[in-house]
């Protein structure tokens, strides 16, 4: 991830579930006292990377997203957040649904992927099928979809972590001298993870300059992605085949790092939230 003003699946054996609120209805349209952010955290799985187990990279950063503004890191990678709103949020013909935001700058962007998810069998659980929003990138050279990477807890706990992907590639998020705890998260008990999602390209990336890196913002549809925000269309959801699907609404929102670059003195490529609010809601 960049300093940003210094703030910047498959696990094979641990894996964490928060569960809904218990007072979320299921199925529930929009009322007087639904809130406009996300109000649930289901799951906060991140990637290694040089905020984990910081202020930024743990339990309490991904609950600081719950019912209003904060920043949570989502590590190199695959790293993801999984959070639920108190309704269903309806997809609106021809408008955005979703206002997600990040911690952008004009030349410097994290793109995450977001994935989202109804509540078909009406049990209140994220359990049902996740759908992609497809964004600007979808289907270009570079993107690709079922990309998997493991990553394996370093020893000593603090060194780099090495990772291996399912395209025959390794490499290393690595350790700097700015943060120099452990960017395995800790709370993890397993030797090591595989997570799971689609790859973006990482064209937009620019390091000629190392005391300049750029990354440019792609045109429309990921996270952390324009400085102003990333309105997402549920219209633009699609299915595994990368087929669109006609979606009512959605219940559950999962946003995932995007790219896997090593930015050198800059740190891991890295995916931030620091809101997602319903626009229906949004004054």
């Amino acid at each position: 991830m960049n300093t940003k003003h210094y703030l910047g699946i498959t696990l094979l054996a641990s894996v964490l579930w928060f569960g809904c609120k218990k007072d979320r209805k299921i199925d529930s349209p929009v009322v007087p006292e639904s809130n406009q952010f996300v109000t649930s955290l289901v799951e906060y799985v991140p990637a290694p990377g040089q905020f984990i187990n910081l202020s930024l990279g743990n339990m309490n950063a991904a609950k600081s997203i719950l019912g209003k503004e904060g920043l949570v890191s989502l590590g190199a990678w695959g790293g993801y957040i999984v959070l639920g709103f108190d309704h269903t949020v309806p997809n609106r013909k021809d408008l955005a649904d979703i206002m997600v935001k990040g911690n952008a700058q004009s030349n410097f962007a994290e793109p995450g992927i977001i994935w989202v998810m109804k509540d078909d069998n009406k049990n209140g659980k994220a359990d049902d099928t996740w759908y992609e929003i497809a964004g600007s990138e979808f289907g270009k050279t570079g993107y690709l979809r079922n990309y998997e990477v493991t990553y394996t807890r370093p020893v000593p706990g603090t060194g780099d972590v090495s990772w291996k992907d399912n395209q025959g590639n390794t490499g290393v998020i690595g350790n700097n001298t700015v943060h120099s705890q452990s960017y395995y998260p800790d709370w993890l008990s397993s030797t090591e993870y595989t997570l799971k999602g689609s790859l973006l390209p990482s064209t937009n990336i620019n390091m000629t300059n190392p005391g300049l890196i750029t990354s440019m913002p792609f045109a429309s549809g990921y996270a952390d992605n324009l400085v102003a925000g990333d309105a997402i269309d549920i219209s633009n959801a699609v299915d595994k085949d990368g087929k669109s699907v006609v979606l009512s609404g959605i219940d559950f929102i999962k946003i995932q790092t995007g790219i896997q670059a090593n930015l050198k003195a800059v740190g891991e490529f890295s995916t931030e939230i620091s809101s997602v609010a319903d626009l229906s809601l949004v004054k």
